[in-house]
């Protein structure tokens, strides 16, 4: 809704900012490289749109929304590791409480995002929990180490 044919549809966003208000929104900024920066995907993230995730970009996006989620979608799923370049992009430029996922496979990789992140970052953890087949991470202690 918000990103449609390959841009922020800025009309779109001001119309859920309206009905659903800044303070409830979380944007999915969904994103992989392209031509040698990150950009939004859309699409089941087969469509590459003009939005780069930005300093510039992530700031405007600020003032409708209470805070991000950005898929690394070149490795989500893959249990093979964090996109590190991306991480530390987010921890330098991201104006608001931001939330990582994709590829975390084990703790070096939680530990990776605290550190490259600048301890800015969130994160999540999908398919490397025990709960739902993986080996590396065990579901209750991660519960137990980082539930607030």
């Amino acid at each position: 809704f918000v990103f449609r044919d390959g841009r922020l549809q800025r009309e779109n966003l001001r119309r859920l900012v309206d009905a659903a208000g800044r303070e409830n929104l979380v944007l999915d900024l969904s994103c992989g490289r392209v031509n040698g920066r990150y950009v939004v995907l859309t699409d089941r993230w087969q469509k590459a749109t003009d939005f780069a995730i930005e300093r510039a970009n992530l700031i405007e996006l600020a003032e409708s929304c209470a805070e991000f989620l950005i898929h690394a979608t070149d490795v989500e799923g893959k249990q093979q590791g964090i996109d590190s370049e991306l991480v530390a992009l987010l921890g330098e430029i991201a104006p608001l409480p931001t939330t990582y996922a994709g590829g975390v496979h084990s703790q070096w990789d939680i530990d990776q995002i605290e550190r490259l992140g600048r301890g800015k970052l969130d994160f999540t953890v999908g398919s490397a929990l025990d709960i739902f087949g993986g080996s590396a991470l065990c579901y209750e202690d991660m519960v137990a180490r980082y539930a607030r």
